[in-house]
């Protein structure tokens, strides 16, 4: 018989029913380290009392009218979004994939307005992950995604993640943009190169394409600056974001440029529920914290701390683990023995990590994670090691 939550996830054995900060607690009471923070969503750590305190004044005072209204704590965090970032215009979600939706919609629509509808195929990038649904299935392509769920929405064409010129080959007179995310979460923690995404930024500009950047998991301070792309110097046209916008709040954003939003007019696009009164409460909060001066800085700081260990980890432990990659405090261990075997063998030791895509365990804790909590990570991933070690 199936079971009433439907059979979609494989969940490990734990249940948790409080967090504080970078712990989550068992119903048993037994305290996890979490260095996955819900998939990089607890951003701000597990019950951060300035989101709670955010949630719980709005709470009291109006949860939702709908769009069909304007909502003035939607309008600020909008407003807050531009003056941060490259975009003139915002799109408000309640999660990452229908973000990235709006982009993917956003690119064509620009174009179709523009007078060029048959410009409407999007390059994307072997190895992503977008989200699940139909049109971000087929954004990413792999067959893992995709089976069982065809006919694929066509017009996305998928070339090597890195490879510029396997990307100029696949321009055509019908390519309307070009989707990338700065560093591949789910694919493995494989951030791109400077000089990739400068190359990226040409291609676009010379052959009149948007650029369509899916900063989801890289994201809201994760890479040690607000976004990821900020590294290499490179603006999009196009950006999706979630998961750490609402520190544990579901809620998404599409951020554009002006020109690349001229065909989204009233009707084009809508959400019920998307950019609500609590979610914005929580997300001008969010924006508060990360953008407060020092705060990009300490986690530049902590992610050279904790990749300085575990580089020592890998150095320690070569049976087990390969190496180190990754961007901030997005970083990815390259394993040598199965990641879900690491993954598993941290529940013993009351730790939480995330798999990923290459034979990686991902490491994403809050960025609020301490010094001290880095190094009893590190330790806790060493007693792992010791004990796949023995189990040879």
């Amino acid at each position: 018989m199936i079971s009433a939550v439907l059979p979609t996830y494989t969940r490990a054995p734990l249940a948790f029913v409080r967090g504080e900060g970078s712990w989550l607690i068992e119903e048993d009471g037994r305290r996890f380290l979490d260095m996955g923070a819900g998939i990089a969503v607890a951003a701000l750590g597990h019950a951060n009392p300035d989101l709670v305190a955010a949630l719980t004044a709005q709470a009291q005072e109006l949860w939702h009218t709908s769009n069909l209204y304007t909502i003035p704590k939607q309008e600020a965090l909008a407003a807050r979004l531009v003056d941060e970032t490259f975009a003139d215009t915002v799109f408000f979600t309640n999660s990452g994939a229908e973000s990235m939706e709006c982009a993917l919609k956003m690119a064509r629509k620009s174009f179709s307005h523009a007078g060029a509808p048959e410009r409407s195929k999007i390059i994307a990038f072997t190895d992503s992950f977008h989200g699940r649904t139909l049109g971000t299935i087929a954004a990413a392509g792999a067959a893992k995604l995709t089976d069982g769920f065809g006919p694929v929405l066509g017009g996305f064409v998928h070339v090597p993640f890195g490879d510029l010129a396997a990307v100029s080959q696949a321009i055509d007179d019908k390519t309307a943009a070009i989707v990338v995310e700065p560093v591949q979460g789910e694919g493995g923690i494989v951030p791109a190169t400077d000089s990739f995404l400068r190359g990226l930024r040409q291609l676009c500009d010379e052959n009149g394409l948007l650029l369509i950047m899916d900063e989801i998991q890289c994201g809201m301070g994760r890479s040690g600056r607000l976004f990821a792309h900020e590294w290499s110097g490179v603006t999009p046209d196009i950006m999706a974001v979630a998961k750490g916008i609402g520190g544990g709040f579901p809620m998404g954003a599409c951020l554009a440029r002006e020109a690349a939003a001229q065909g989204m007019v009233a009707g084009s696009h809508g959400s019920t529920y998307g950019g609500n009164p609590l979610a914005c409460a929580v997300g001008l909060k969010v924006m508060d914290l990360v953008c407060a001066p020092g705060f990009l800085d300490e986690v530049r700081r902590k992610s050279g701390l904790l990749r300085q260990k575990l580089e020592g980890l890998v150095a320690a432990h070569p049976d087990v683990f390969a190496e180190v990659r990754g961007l901030g405090l997005m970083l990815g261990l390259v394993c040598k023995r199965p990641n879900m075997d690491v993954v598993k063998a941290g529940y013993a030791q009351q730790l939480l990590c995330v798999p990923g895509g290459q034979n990686v365990v991902r490491l994403l804790p809050p960025l609020t994670i301490t010094d001290e909590e880095i190094s009893e990570a590190v330790r806790r991933l060493d007693q792992v090691a010791c004990t796949l070690e023995a189990s040879k």
